[in-house]
């Protein structure tokens, strides 16, 4: 049976939410909190991207599918944990941005799991205020 972009979503997301739940609280590990579009509750997600000056950059491997997306959709006020520092900011959804082009400016072992996770990518810029 081929796989579909759904079909790799929940098999990927199943994989994600065990290996999250152990790396969202090191440290070192860059955390996206945004707010639950139904709870109301902060959600925690740990990813990859890269700070450039006031700007944070990322890539969702599953664009408009990925809860945090569906939760920035909702509510784009966004807190960032970078070098174990939060930062808060407003998150904005690129879909005319060219994501392939963009992970090649993110740190290359997140970049390399996205493509290779991925179906659907979506740049997403956080603009930071602290």
């Amino acid at each position: 049976m081929p796989s579909t972009p759904e079909s790799k979503y929940r098999n990927v997301t199943r994989f994600q939410r065990l290996l999250n739940s152990a790396t969202r609280h090191l440290p070192t590990q860059t955390v996206l909190e945004t707010t639950g579009r139904v709870s109301g509750q902060p959600r925690r997600t740990p990813l990859g991207g890269r700070r450039v000056g006031d700007t944070f950059w990322l890539v969702s491997e599953f664009g408009e599918l990925s809860q945090y997306v569906r939760n920035i959709k909702a509510n784009p006020e966004v807190r960032v944990r970078i070098l174990g520092r939060w930062h808060t900011g407003t998150a904005h959804l690129l879909p005319d941005d060219d994501p392939q082009a963009r992970l090649r400016t993110l740190p290359r072992f997140n970049s390399a799991a996205v493509k290779a996770m991925g179906s659907s990518l979506l740049t997403v810029r956080v603009d930071l205020r602290d």
